[in-house]
């Protein structure tokens, strides 16, 4: 992979294919391997099949099943664990890099905020300018151009600090949705937070997440698990009691409402096979402080 100097820093990059978007991700790696002042090292993952994607110096991961993209993700990364590599990104096989300095920006990025174990560049359309709410990684989220603090992120294209990403036990099994909040949480009880570097731009197709058949009932199945694994116990029933309002009312004007209690109850069903580790109340404290009360 290509770099400028011997002293390039080191970037894993975790790719996740199932031969679907031959176009979007030539454009991918085309770019990838564009990005200049750093040292990369890119997977790439078959999830449930044989890439056909072929990257000369590519280490290839394939999957016998598909496995969710949270868990195609961790597999990728555990391929380059032993790169020593400062950091790791995650890309989407649809997002592009519309410059040659996206990486080497995240990583000045991630030098000038020390304390953020994640930089999240701006997800915008093709257009380079059109960025929908669900991609501003916070609540307050009417200006996408303004950067600053945050505590969730957007998974498809994220830069985590190695270290990090491994103590935190990486992306939970959730197969679809959520997995980047609860990631998150578990960098923040770390005593960290994340960055949003609002100036540094990826490219991605403006899609809805409701194309997807499974998306209501895992949307509302992940938030139970979410709740279980993450939130001190008082907070449990604050937060679904919100989200499953949110969902109801969002089910009124989008459909999705018998998939969506289906996934609630699935959840609650299942819950304890998820790991539970509660955030420290001094954490809960410090993501309320940065507009991001964990029950939101």
């Amino acid at each position: 992979m290509p770099a400028s100097s011997p002293a390039a820093t080191g970037v894993d990059v975790v790719l996740l294919t199932m031969n679907d978007r031959p176009d979007e991700e030539a454009a991918a790696v085309r770019t990838l391997l564009a990005q200049q002042d750093v040292e990369i090292r890119l997977v790439i993952v078959g999830n449930g099949c044989r890439p056909s994607l072929s990257v000369p110096g590519a280490t290839v991961v394939t999957l016998p099943e598909n496995l969710g993209i949270p868990e195609g993700r961790n597999r990728g990364a555990l391929a380059l664990r032993d790169t020593g590599s400062e950091f790791v990104f995650f890309l989407d096989n649809d997002a592009s890099f519309p410059r040659p300095d996206v990486l080497s920006r995240l990583v000045t990025e991630a030098r000038r905020h020390p304390r953020a174990p994640y930089i999240q560049p701006r997800l915008t359309g093709p257009d380079d300018t059109t960025t929908p709410r669900r991609w501003v990684p916070r609540l307050r989220a009417g200006d996408p151009a303004r950067p600053g603090t945050v505590a969730t992120m957007t998974e498809g294209v994220v830069m985590v600090r190695r270290d990090a990403f491994d103590a935190a036990g990486g992306w939970a099994d959730f197969f679809l949705y959520h997995e980047g909040i609860d990631l998150a949480y578990r960098l923040w009880d770390q005593g960290r937070t994340g960055w949003y570097a609002a100036d540094v731009r990826m490219h991605h197709p403006v899609t809805s997440p409701t194309r997807h058949a499974l998306f209501h009932r895992l949307a509302a199945r992940n938030r139970v698990w979410l709740a279980h694994r993450n939130l001190p116990g008082p907070l449990v029933p604050v937060y679904l009691g919100i989200w499953a309002a949110v969902t109801a009312l969002r089910g009124l004007r989008g459909g999705g409402r018998q998939e969506s209690l289906q996934g609630f109850r699935e959840g609650w069903a299942t819950r304890r096979d998820q790991v539970r580790r509660p955030l420290r109340w001094r954490t809960v404290a410090r993501l309320t402080a940065a507009g991001r009360p964990p029950v939101l």
